[in-house]
């Protein structure tokens, strides 16, 4: 039996969130065979939002980093009056690549130091991560739950699985060969 522990205060409670990925380049293909690809993850409140980033780029086997961001408080992407979370640009910089491309959202804040407790989050609130501002993989974050009981183990980790994962690069030169070889 596994043992739980009461946490000490809310940094220490248990968020279970699903990630649901909303956008990507991926092949229709991939997507036709994949209707839906999300990731139910539990993580604690002292962990913070870049560690959430792991915990999802892990469960996809992505395999080359790239510039991410979260924005909450908005109902969709890009939503101006969202609070976007990136890496802290350097000092001295206009601010981080979200800002800049897009006109100061709302306010921009860094996700190695920000706790999942600090977010302020509630059962069923949504938010969003954005990750390879190229590709433009976008993944909807739905709260499912927020515990006060934490079993005792390594997090964050991912306690289900919906849908293969998607290739983090396709060949588009190959997907377009596929595409004229059906065509004779």
């Amino acid at each position: 039996m596994s043992e739980k522990k009461k946490p000490a205060n809310a940094a220490d409670q248990l968020f279970t969130l699903r990630a649901t990925m909303i956008a990507g380049n991926a092949t229709d293909e991939f997507i036709e065979e994949n209707p839906v690809v999300s990731r139910t993850i539990e993580i604690k409140g002292s962990q913070t939002l870049k560690t959430l980033h792991y915990a999802i780029f892990e469960s996809v086997e992505f395999e080359d980093e790239h510039l991410y961001q979260f924005e909450i408080g908005g109902k969709k992407p890009f939503s101006k009056n969202a609070t976007v979370y990136a890496l802290q640009p350097p000092v001295g910089s206009m601010g981080g690549l979200g800002a800049v491309m897009f006109g100061e959202m709302k306010k921009e804040k860094g996700v190695t130091q920000t706790k999942i407790s600090s977010l302020g989050l509630k059962p069923k609130q949504k938010f969003f991560y954005w990750f390879d501002f190229g590709d433009d993989w976008w993944w909807e974050i739905v709260v499912l739950s927020i515990g006060d009981e934490v079993t005792k183990g390594k997090y964050p980790r991912v306690i289900e699985r919906v849908g293969e994962n998607p290739p983090q690069y396709v060949d588009w030169d190959a997907e377009e060969e596929d595409e004229f070889e059906e065509r004779d």
